[in-house]
């Protein structure tokens, strides 16, 4: 065991190297508190789709044996500033330590790093967090996690009684379900997951992020399409990772709630990753008090605070990008009049600076 005390050694991980990356990938998959958005695949298809620098910072034993890791992004946007961020357009990704040691000195390298590219702040979207320098915050977002059931007929069970119905009655429809993970499904993809966040007046994220992140993590990923007469209606792209499945990107047109297209998509998913070895549905973080929120506890899933914290230098305030703030209303409410071609050609440029 390493003495207690003895510091880190701590370096910028080669994530071009394929033996380095083989050997983050494998600790991080070891790790209890580990997310899909640790693993190197997320960083190399965040800073390749999205323009942005990826860094990783790991930690590691005087015999070479990694203790921590914390993989960053650089943001920088004209309309949100500079931030690194961890991880670049996650919802965690933060400190990850195999030993209390990497905490504090993660946490100090990775603000260190902040100053030296001039990133007045500094967010860790998950993990811990030492030291009276940050600002945490356990009460803007809830997480959504439960057990899958053991087939279609337990996991209908598991559903509380109305949105059960619910899921009984977009069975009753004619629909069709697909999964893939190939050029076509990428499209139907983000037709439907476009047109779902231009209708929250949301700017949606570049294709390619959708595409790259399908590539990155392989049959680790994939797409599950519902169609009502051929024309997809709702669409998800999850990841799969440690017995979890996570519904990252979904959405729905317009008409997808009178076809129920939504509750077929989310029910045919807890199947399909069930076929897949799955154990775990993580519905993923919903701001609390919200309309998403309650959906997802309709499901039957309890919200649980998730942990955030970010840095400032003294004096500053850190990046505030919350689509609840008052002060993004009237823009949201603009974008949702949108066009839906205008918004798919604008959006892009404006989400990249979100991370």
């Amino acid at each position: 065991m390493m003495p207690v005390g003895k510091p880190l050694a701590l370096r910028f991980a080669d994530l071009g190297d394929g033996h380095e990356r083989a050997r983050i990938d494998a600790w991080v998959r070891a790790q209890p508190g580990a997310t899909p958005f640790h693993l190197p695949a997320w960083s190399v298809a965040v800073a390749r789709a999205c323009g942005h620098t990826s860094h990783t910072l790991i930690a590691e034993r005087a015999d070479g044996v990694i203790a921590g890791l914390l993989p960053l992004t650089e943001i920088s946007s004209p309309l949100f500033g500079r931030a690194l961020v961890s991880n670049g357009f996650a919802v965690d990704g933060g400190i990850l330590a195999g030993e209390p040691a990497a905490v504090r000195q993660l946490g100090e390298a990775a603000w260190a790093l902040a100053q030296e590219l001039r990133c007045p702040t500094l967010e860790l979207r998950g993990g811990p967090a030492e030291g009276p320098e940050w600002l945490r915050d356990d009460s803007t977002y809830l997480g959504f996690v439960r057990d899958l059931a053991t087939d279609d007929e337990a996991e209908l069970l598991a559903i509380p009684r109305k949105q059960r119905a619910e899921v009984r009655k977009s069975l009753g429809f004619d629909l069709d379900v697909s999964i893939g993970r190939d050029a076509a499904a990428a499209r139907a993809h983000y037709a439907v997951y476009a047109e779902s966040v231009r209708n929250l007046g949301t700017p949606v994220f570049p294709s390619r992020l959708f595409r790259e992140v399908l590539r990155e993590f392989g049959d680790d990923a994939d797409t599950l399409t519902v169609r009502a007469n051929g024309v997809p209606q709702a669409s998800v792209l999850s990841l799969y990772f440690n017995g979890t499945v996570y519904p990252y990107w979904g959405g729905g047109t317009a008409a997808a709630r009178g076809l129920r297209a939504n509750d077929r998509m989310y029910f045919a998913l807890m199947g399909h990753a069930r076929a897949k070895g799955c154990t775990r549905f993580d519905f993923g973080r919903s701001k609390a008090g919200t309309g998403p929120a309650a959906f997802k506890k309709n499901w039957g899933f309890e919200g649980v605070p998730l942990a955030y914290a970010k840095r400032a230098a003294p004096g500053q305030e850190p990046r505030e990008i919350n689509p609840l703030n008052p002060r993004y209303q009237a823009k949201i409410a603009l974008w949702k009049t949108l066009p839906l071609w205008m918004a798919n050609m604008i959006g892009p440029h404006i989400a990249r600076g979100l991370g």
